[in-house]
């Protein structure tokens, strides 16, 4: 590993601007763009040697070395499927080409692998399409980070794939952060958008959480990098975006079912008109140039691009708008939700409780008093109702007694001893406090309840008109399942326009209620954020988690990730999804119309072999272009 050392105070050296990952490779890269294109040069060449009278020895040598330059991947492709007793149609292809040479229909046969060609490089640039549709989101992490050496005063550059936990990396102005990590020195704005959708950039400083690929404003930060480079939040996001490139929809492995069928089908009834037509006196020449034709436009290639291309370009236009969906699969069933199910907190709401009410149930203690006595024993805490409970003392201005002998119990609450007192904050275990609108806990101090303190989420903005448009989309009622308690519950459904509601459930109660939703006939779409979700997320047809400050657990689970925490995005996502299958039918018409047409022709007529090639290829070309339409942004909006 090369390091350049400088002094703190000097000029950054070797400093680079970030590029995207290197899976993302420039179309003009792509190999089956380069052999196709330079199979197209040698038709060209051997097209114009023809028309220009020259041997035919010269044209039909550049014609083979265009048989050779865009038919011996195809080939190669076939023959291994082949071994594995698995019909490809690429070979279908390269048989008709060499077929048509054979009865000296050469340039027929060369424009066939030219096309051919052309169609496998639009299929490869369709996939690269969509991965550089999501790069803008993806290639945001710097290659290179300036880390600081214990003890020394001084610097070294290094890859940010080789920074480890606990180091210390300097961030200067203009630069994008190379890891996730904690400011532990200096205050800065950093421009969060890319991540998480924040319109204006944040204040960070001591203390605050920055993410890999946000961009540092005027300030100097010290981060301590608290994520390896393969855990970071681009890294989980470029690990998303390869699943998605590499899994084919159902739609598709059934299509390659009927594909192996058909194909098989096609060769025997292209022996059939080969061999019937010569029986009945037909020359041979005649006839194989019929049964070639046959094969060609019968051949299934607009049948089996069908299905994605417009399944990778909704992909690649939600990833564009902030959602990562895992796989083509999963773009394929979103569109099938009819009953949407919802978490409350951090779903609904935006996660961050904050005090609201403050009852003292002691005759002298005041209220102020026990949010004192409550905020020194959660000053240790990391659980959002304890750092809400703090913030609120902090901002009211109240003293913070030190506390010893700190412990959280999950689930329940927090004890500490504080100003001699043993200070316990806990949530009941069987809490009867349906009357308060939000989450209740208790104060009890040396053994008695001395206190009451009720906190509760904000609504998202976008709540309600996204629990509307979900109902339009859908045709059935929302769902609302969390674990508060039935007056928060019915509050939230209540300004949300959520007819279903069930409150108080644990997380194995969660899952239970989606099961029995799915048992119903129902395609179920849960949306959640936190651990307590996850089991409801694998439990429904599409799980799909908040992004922003989803639990580990939660996102792995999920089918889908909202990495703005953007709730209006979820209709669009179904929606997308919806056109992504109607396109997908209508692929599927266009394909079987042009093969019935062209089969029709040639059986009862002659078609001639150009246009054969012509119709059978462009059909195929037809289809993957109507896919790559969803990428649009009107795609997504409308």
């Amino acid at each position: 590993m090369s390091q350049t050392l400088t002094s703190p105070a000097g000029a950054a050296t070797g400093r680079s601007l970030p590029k995207p990952p290197s899976i993302f490779r420039t179309g003009a890269r792509l190999p089956e763009v380069r052999w196709a294109t330079v199979a197209l040069v040698l038709f060209l060449i051997g097209g114009a040697a023809q028309l220009a009278g020259a041997p035919a020895a010269v044209w039909w040598s550049f014609y083979l070395a265009c048989y050779a330059a865009g038919g011996w991947e195809p080939a190669l492709s076939g023959l291994r499927a082949l071994r594995e007793k698995t019909l490809d149609v690429d070979l279908l292809m390269i048989v008709a080409a060499i077929a048509a040479a054979a009865i000296g229909q050469v340039f027929d046969g060369a424009l066939l692998i030219v096309i051919f060609a052309t169609s496998g490089a639009l299929e490869a640039l369709v996939t690269q399409r969509t991965a550089d549709s999501v790069s803008s989101l993806l290639g945001l992490a710097p290659e290179r980070a300036t880390r600081l050496l214990d003890g020394t005063g001084l610097e070294e550059e290094v890859d940010t794939a080789d920074l480890l936990v606990g180091d210390v990396i300097l961030v200067r102005p203009g630069e994008r952060i190379g890891a996730d990590g904690t400011v532990i020195r200096g205050v800065s704005e950093v421009d969060q958008a890319a991540m998480t959708g924040e319109s204006v950039p944040v204040i960070r400083r001591e203390g605050d959480e920055v993410l890999s690929g946000t961009v540092n404003g005027s300030g100097v930060l010290s981060v301590r990098v608290a994520k390896a480079a393969k855990d970071s939040v681009v890294s989980r996001i470029v690990t998303l975006v390869e699943e998605a490139s590499a899994t084919k929809a159902k739609t598709q492995l059934f299509i390659e079912k009927v594909e192996q069928r058909y194909s098989v089908g096609v060769i025997v009834a292209t022996l059939l008109v080969f061999f019937l037509p010569l029986s009945l006196g037909e020359s041979l020449e005649a006839a194989l140039l019929r049964a070639i034709t046959f094969m060609i436009v019968a051949s299934p290639c607009a049948v089996v691009l069908s299905t994605m291309p417009p399944l990778l370009a909704a992909i690649a236009n939600a990833g564009r708008h902030g959602v990562l969906v895992k796989s083509a699969t999963v773009m394929e069933q979103v569109g099938r939700t009819n009953v949407v199910a919802f978490d409350k907190t951090g779903t609904l709401t935006e996660g961050t409780p904050k005090v609201t009410a403050v009852d003292s149930l002691h005759a002298t203690l005041s209220d102020v008093e026990i949010l004192a006595l409550a905020a020194a024993a959660e000053q240790y805490s990391e659980h959002p109702l304890g750092r809400a409970i703090l913030r609120d003392a902090r901002e009211r201005g109240l003293t913070v007694a030190p506390a010893t002998g700190f412990k959280a119990v999950p689930g329940q609450g927090v004890s500490a001893t504080a100003q001699g007192r043993h200070i316990r904050v806990e949530r009941p275990a069987a809490e009867t406090e349906d009357d308060v609108a939000g989450t209740v806990v208790y104060v009890i101090i040396d053994g008695a309840t001395v206190g009451r303190i009720t906190l509760a989420d904000r609504l998202r903005p976008t709540a309600a008109a996204t629990v509307e448009r979900l109902r339009q989309i859908t045709g059935n009622p929302v769902h609302l399942l969390t674990g508060d308690n039935q007056r928060a519950a019915a509050q939230i459904a209540s300004e949300t326009g959520i007819d279903q509601v069930r409150a108080r459930l644990l997380p194995a109660d969660k899952a239970a209620a989606v099961h029995a939703l799915e048992q119903d006939g129902h395609r179920v779409l849960l949306i959640g954020d936190g651990v307590n979700d996850a089991p409801a997320i694998a439990a429904a047809t599409t799980g799909i988690a908040m992004g922003r400050h989803g639990s580990d657990l939660a996102l792995d689970t999920a089918d889908a990730i909202i990495v703005r925490d953007e709730l209006e995005a979820l209709p669009s996502l179904i929606a997308i999804s919806k056109r992504a299958h109607r396109f997908v039918i209508a692929n599927l018409a266009i394909a079987a119309t042009f093969i019935t047409v062209l089969v029709t022709w040639d059986l009862i007529s002659t078609l001639p072999l150009p246009l054969a090639v012509a119709g059978h290829e462009g059909s195929t070309v037809i289809v993957a272009l109507n896919g790559l339409r969803l990428l649009r942004s009107q795609a997504w909006k409308g």
